[in-house]
């Protein structure tokens, strides 16, 4: 009777350990699998704003087929840029930085007018030409340095609001320096 007391304890302690660990586990496990399903519910919907973007430039690349010379160059030009431009706008969306993300937009839509800029510059010849293609560059850079300042201006907001947010001692340049 004693043995078989001590067994039945011994195996009630198990089973309760056991218990006690399984119980605990699937807390953990859907703690932890909550940021996952978010992360993968927002990665299906880039995914989808993605293939409607390329879906788009296919159809935009369609229309230029009907084109011919340096208007369909043109017309090819104007389709790639929007495409570009689209996609750098989805990822900023979904960028963690965004003043980053803003910056690197700007850029694409200055990149993406300069590029139907030059073709549309390849109708023309001689001086006509060279001055188009300068014009087009002198737009795309000012367009960049306009980006380039807002993005400056942007993160030099942020660093003056994070000593408010801060502790008492800590300054903008104190929090910059590794």
């Amino acid at each position: 009777m004693k043995l078989t007391s001590i067994a039945f304890a011994v195996a009630f302690a198990f089973a309760t350990a056991a218990q006690a660990q399984s119980t605990q586990s699937p807390k953990r496990d859907t703690a932890a699998d909550k940021p996952r399903t978010e992360q993968s519910s927002e990665r299906k919907m880039k995914d989808q704003e993605e293939e409607r973007i390329e879906q788009q430039a296919k159809a935009d690349k369609a229309r230029c087929d009907g084109l011919k010379d340096n208007a369909k160059d043109i017309c090819m030009a104007e389709a790639k840029g929007k495409e570009k431009v689209a996609k750098a706008e989805l990822d900023a969306k979904y960028a963690k930085d965004k003043t980053r993300a803003e910056r690197k937009v700007q850029e694409t839509k200055a990149e993406a007018a300069y590029e139907v800029a030059k073709q549309k510059c390849d109708d023309q010849k001689g001086e006509a030409k060279d001055a188009c293609m300068k014009q087009a560059r002198v737009e795309r850079d000012r367009a960049k340095g306009v980006a380039e300042k807002r993005a400056d201006q942007k993160e030099k907001r942020a660093e003056t609001r994070e000593p408010a947010r801060a502790g008492a001692g800590d300054t903008a340049t104190e929090k910059r320096k590794p």
